[in-house]
């Protein structure tokens, strides 16, 4: 309690920044629909509200995807309201299917663009709910919509732009150097065997996908913005690898005896002072000193596999800093790779777009049903809370802080609307009526505790006050749209808590089967943008599994455990093709027939009976490899072929002594 009045009363600089920027560009928005007599000033003031964001890059990329949503559902409005005109039953299902469909693509589609979906959304909501009784004034209803979220975008981008500032490149780069020293730090857990290597990943894997989210925007703050989006994909491609190779070292260190690790232990402690230190401009030296060491006789093929492991973990950690400057100096030269994937799941996204559908088909028979006059608010309502949060798994929660947000504004809502402004007269007094309100609303949305809550209030308290040209002051009115909101939001809420994946067991076998057909298609994959096509999504899966974990009885654990198997096995996979690849010589059929068997085995996924089922089209391809010509590649290809076989054999043991998989 103390620190929410903190925020309030004693505001940092940039919440009172970002207050005062929401505040004149929603005032600006205002002033210029009075002035071109649009027919609802309050959306342009709301929209400037909705796409207010503390970093103007948020801001312009905020409102180009809702200009995109909004221009895509008004089309979708006219085209339902004309098909469906004489049968509102027929437009209202139309609408729940539209708006199924679009929070399921939200969903599927994890990317800042995913708000396109949301507002093509509940868009058609808003344009074609008002104009049911008079479908002839689709049209116009449309165009002005259109034209007054229009005027909100473009006041609120302008303002953010211009007044202070905060460009979320200069962000970029604090957030890529943390996660830079994330993955050093969890790179040398993993080398140390450390019990904290675990959390470590956890802890790099959110910091890379956090970092990558904030990319989007940073492209549409000029040049320097681009060129820091683009270095920062090739940051998180050598963090994923460096991550790799370190877990790889791990795993092959395991598999000496005391005495021979013994003998690499002066080597390790090098690496490993390597990944503290500050200045690592000896690392090229280093690690052409490893590759030299590995080519003692007196070593056995293990130690070697590992120094030449060790070797490859020091090129990258060069390159990782190489990349983490590129991005500091926000300059890129040559080739970057594609952009991070992530795990998306259709039938998720199907219960996702059912809970938008179901709150809305309910709200819409109740309407049918007993013909309530102020119905449409609290459909809209409906549609709105559903579009934005349907998707989230908290959903049910972060519709109870919207409900709270229009409590809150209920009273202040009817002591400014229906007692102060009929007696107030002019712009200026209007605008500081519900100016102190609204300043008081945005404070609390730039607190990210209280930013749905402080939303919802701001939101409700201009759509309760309706700023227009033409003020009509009714407490009856009043009381009805203060009902419909309650019960349009109630609704949403009952149907997030109705429709809600409630079984994480369901949900992490969902995983494991979409991480088997990732890596069936890893043994087809093209190499280029591999690394961050296999290591975006398993971050996405992984990140998800540790919600799910603590939670879950001990016998079903494991769910996490097929996580990290899956990922040992991708690495190593990832590996072998690199180092194939690199050979100076094709293998010809024995590689194309271990990867096509080792993607059929994966299809199935691992069992107790299968353990051994790599065990021909691997000795097969060994042959081959230790028939070839000798070089530090074949060497590595052979390490990582060994370990593939030793992690699938233990994936399927693991089934044996849990639940088994998918």
């Amino acid at each position: 309690m103390r620190n929410t009045l903190l925020l309030f009363l004693a505001p940092s600089a940039q919440a009172a920044q970002f207050a005062i920027k929401t505040l004149l560009g929603g005032g600006l928005a205002l002033w210029l629909a009075f002035r071109f007599g649009l027919q609802q000033p309050q959306w342009a003031l709301m929209t400037a509200f909705i796409v207010a964001q503390p970093l103007s890059g948020m801001v312009v990329q905020k409102g180009l995807a809702r200009l995109l949503g909004t221009l895509v559902g008004t089309c979708m409005a006219v085209l339902m309201m004309a098909l469906f005109a004489q049968a509102p039953w027929l437009f209202l299902l139309a609408l729940a299917a539209w708006l199924a469909l679009c929070t399921a693509a939200s969903t599927m589609l994890r990317s800042a663009w995913s708000y396109s979906f949301v507002l093509a959304g509940y868009t058609v909501a808003i344009i074609g709910l008002p104009a049911i009784d008079a479908p002839l004034t689709v049209f116009d209803q449309a165009v002005a919509r259109c034209t007054e979220i229009c005027l909100g975008i473009i006041c609120a981008t302008a303002v953010s732009a211009i007044l202070w500032p905060q460009r979320v490149e200069r962000q970029l780069v604090q957030q890529a150097r943390s996660a830079w020293q994330a993955g050093v730090g969890a790179a040398a857990a993993a080398l140390a065997g450390q019990a904290s290597a675990r959390q470590g990943l956890l802890e790099v894997l959110g910091r890379i996908v956090a970092v990558d989210a904030q990319r989007e925007h940073a492209w549409f703050e000029g040049s320097r913005g681009r060129q820091r989006a683009r270095a920062l994909r090739g940051l998180s491609r050598d963090l994923l690898t460096l991550l790799r190779l370190a877990r790889g070292v791990a795993r092959q260190w395991r598999q000496l005896n005391e005495a021979q690790s013994h003998a690499l232990a002066p080597w390790l402690e090098q690496v490993q002072a390597q990944l503290q230190a500050t200045e690592r401009d000896q690392l090229p030296a280093l690690a052409s000193r490893l590759r030299e060491a590995a080519e003692d006789d007196a070593l056995d093929a293990a130690q070697r596999f590992c120094l030449e492991r060790l070797a490859l973990l020091v090129l990258r950690l060069d390159t990782a800093g190489h990349s983490l400057a590129a991005v500091e100096r926000g300059q890129v030269t040559g080739e970057v790779p594609p952009a991070l994937s992530w795990h998306s799941d259709w039938q998720t996204a199907a219960v996702y777009g059912a809970r938008s559908a179901l709150a809305f088909l309910a709200l819409s028979a109740f309407w049918l049903a007993t013909g309530w006059t102020a119905a449409s608010g609290a459909l809209l309502l409906t549609c709105v809370v559903c579009s934005l949060f349907a998707s989230r798994e908290n959903a049910a929660q972060i519709g109870l802080l919207f409900m709270r947000g229009i409590f809150y504004a209920l009273p202040v809502a009817f002591f400014v609307g229906q007692i102060l402004l009929p007696q107030l007269n002019g712009f200026a007094m209007l605008c500081l009526a519900l100016g102190v309100p609204l300043f008081f609303g945005a404070l609390g949305m730039a607190s990210p505790a209280l930013g749905a809550t402080a939303t919802s209030f701001s939101l409700h308290f201009i759509v309760l006050c309706a700023p227009q040209n033409d003020m009509h002051y009714d407490v009856a009115f009043f009381l009805n749209e203060s009902l419909a909101m309650l019960i349009g939001v109630g609704c949403a809420v009952l149907a997030f808590n109705l429709v809600v994946l409630r079984n994480p067991r369901w949900h992490g076998r969902r995983l494991l089967r979409a991480t088997l057909q990732d890596l069936a298609r890893l043994t087809r994959q093209p190499l280029v943008g591999a690394e961050s096509w296999f290591g975006g999504r398993m971050a996405d899966r992984l990140l998800q599994l540790a919600r799910h974990y603590p939670v879950l009885p001990s016998q079903s654990r494991s769910r996490w455990d097929d996580g990290v198997a899956s990922l040992d096995l991708g690495d190593e996979l990832l590996h072998l093709r690199a180092c194939l690849a690199a050979g100076d010589r094709a293998l010809g059929a024995a590689e194309t027939q271990f990867l096509e068997h080792l993607r059929r085995q994966l299809l199935l996924g691992p069992a107790p009976q299968r353990s051994a089922a790599l065990d021909d089209a691997l000795s097969d391809l060994l042959q081959a490899l230790r028939a070839a010509p000798p070089s530090i590649d074949r060497r590595l290809a052979e390490a990582a072929l060994l370990q593939l076989r030793q992690g699938w054999q233990h994936w399927c043991e693991q089934q044996g002594e849990n639940h088994g998989v998918a």
